[in-house]
């Protein structure tokens, strides 16, 4: 009896030990084999325009299609792709002064987006573009598509609905083609009242200036450079509206996520316009058989 209980022992405790001699084989090889974790695992390598950095995409927005091969590589900014249709069109203000419309219309320009007016920085007063009248109807008698643009300086929702309001009544005249277009802007000057807008507060005035256009039939556009569109806005909270991206003297819109229009230009010259130009390329989806559906006056 006392052999046969340390048979037993015998085979149990071999047992046991060739199970853990598997199990610390398992263990060393799992251990070895193991690659490990990516730090940058769902993250997308960019360039910010201050340095490259790791980033992880905002959920929902869309991201770029369009890349350097698309554009010319030399001469004038011409889109080659075949996905779109590529407007060319120009921005202005005060800055321009007297501008021959049917020149400007006559170079191959396809739409111009006018500036209604602005909001002081400093006391926060609305004005308006003293050549807004003048640049509408000019653009508009030589066939161009027209847009506008408000330069904002809105530090809450009340203010950014205030100035859409105050873009509405003024543009209820005329047939608007293009987008309305809010452009928030840094300041940099220490007396601006902006100085310290958050990314959040800044898109809920975007999205209350946009929600108001909308509301009232017109097609509603956020514009933004590259720090803003990285860091001063939540764009994933801006998807309902069109994307004009500024990244001037660029070979084409270097940017993570896909715009519907490109500023191109700080720099351009263009007959019967004073000085350099602002200019944009709108990019139409082929697909589309009008932009943004604007054929005839508002959406």
């Amino acid at each position: 009896m006392s052999r046969s209980r340390n048979l037993i022992y015998f085979v149990i405790t071999s047992l046991v030990m060739v199970l853990a001699l598997v199990l610390m084989i398992a263990l060393f090889f799992n251990l070895f084999d193991r690659k490990p974790k990516d730090p940058h695992e769902g993250q997308v390598y960019l360039y910010d325009g201050k340095d490259w950095i790791w980033m992880t995409p905002l959920e929902g927005v869309p991201v770029n299609p369009l890349t350097a091969e698309d554009f010319a590589a030399e001469g004038p900014v011409r889109y080659l792709g075949r996905d779109y249709r590529a407007l060319r069109g120009i921005d202005v203000s005060e800055h321009q002064r007297e501008i021959d419309w049917g020149q400007a219309a006559r170079s191959g320009l396809d739409f111009a987006c006018i500036r209604l007016g602005r909001r002081g920085y400093t006391e926060g007063g609305l004005f308006e573009d003293p050549w807004f009248e003048r640049n509408m109807a000019g653009a508009a008698a030589n066939g161009l598509k027209t847009g506008v643009y408000f330069f904002s300086q809105a530090v809450n929702v009340a203010e950014a609905i205030e100035e859409a309001n105050f873009v509405l009544q003024r543009i209820a005249p005329y047939a608007i083609s293009a987008p309305v277009v809010y452009d928030w802007e840094t300041v940099a000057d220490g007396d601006a009242r902006t100085t310290e807008l958050s990314p959040a507060s800044r898109t809920d005035c975007a999205v209350a200036f946009c929600e108001t256009v909308r509301r009232a039939g017109y097609t509603p556009c956020v514009y933004f450079n590259r720090d803003m569109g990285y860091y001063g806005y939540d764009l994933s909270r801006l998807t309902d509206y069109m994307f004009w991206f500024s990244l001037p003297e660029s070979p084409f819109p270097n940017f993570y996520y896909a715009c519907d229009m490109w500023q191109y230009s700080f720099t351009e010259e263009v007959p019967g316009v004073f000085g350099s130009a602002d200019m944009s390329l709108w990019f139409i989806p082929r697909e589309t058989s009008s932009p943004a559906n604007f054929e005839g006056g508002n959406t």
